[in-house]
């Protein structure tokens, strides 16, 4: 007989719908991710009692941990499908969607609110690129190199939903827009907007929401230092904090 792959998946057909899980066995590959197991189910949407049901839904796009579309809960761990490998996973692989955004179906959610708080933290750069602005500002490789690993975050919601004060019981932003906060405040022209990061971390739902579990360290794929950008800017706000008084 042929190696198969055991899948359980925790599916629901909206949002108000009541959650049920099915089992599947797809068969096994040498090197394949859940990403691939997920796409076998779609081909043969088959439950291995042998009931015939509508494909799984779930969202996917670069393939290459890089966009982030696909985090989803796998064995208990909130992770990237595209580079959860079957083989180093206990079987039944158990799959379910993130709990922290709105469910839209199946395996995929609504993250919105992430973008949503990119934005409130002007999490970008103010610069014209219409015409040619000359070579840009200098700063220190060190400097380069902190900015970099604050750079690959991919909005993917890992750090969020691993949060025990982030969710919709509450107005935290979590970790990932403070740490895009800190990013574009280091950078020489983002500068320019530092205050009004701060003051948007100093709001309600803001760097003082953070509880210190740490659990947002502990499962970013990126492994960017998330806990350092939380101290540091609950350092920043406090520091502005203080100089706003003083100017009174």
């Amino acid at each position: 007989m042929s190696k198969t792959v055991a899948l359980k998946i925790k599916r629901q057909d909206s949002a108000d719908s009541p959650p049920r899980w099915e089992e599947f066995d797809v068969p096994w590959e040498e090197h394949l991710n859940v990403h691939a197991a997920l796409m076998a189910v779609q081909r043969n949407p088959v439950t291995k009692s042998g009931q015939k049901v509508a494909p799984v839904v779930w969202d996917a796009n670069c393939l290459e941990e890089v966009c982030g579309s696909c985090t989803m809960n796998i064995n208990g761990r909130v992770r990237q499908a595209c580079s959860a490998m079957v083989d180093s996973l206990e079987q039944p692989v158990e799959i379910r969607p993130m709990t922290k955004y709105p469910l839209i179906r199946d395996l995929a959610v609504d993250r919105t609110r992430i973008f949503n708080d990119f934005k409130r933290v002007h999490a970008w750069i103010d610069i014209d690129g219409t015409h040619a602005l000359g070579p840009g500002p200098k700063y220190s490789p060190e400097l380069a190199q902190t900015r970099y690993e604050l750079s690959q975050c991919m909005a993917c919601g890992c750090c969020m939903e691993a949060c025990p004060n982030y969710g919709p019981q509450s107005s935290f932003i979590g970790a990932a827009p403070i740490s895009q906060a800190r990013l574009f405040n280091l950078h020489p022209s983002g500068a320019m907007h530092c205050d009004e990061r701060l003051e948007a971390l100093m709001d309600d739902g803001g760097v003082g929401g953070c509880g210190n579990a740490q659990n947002c360290v502990q499962v970013c794929p990126k492994e960017i230092p998330l806990t350092t950008s939380l101290a540091e800017e609950m350092r920043e706000t406090q520091k502005h904090a203080l100089a706003l008084l003083f100017k009174r």
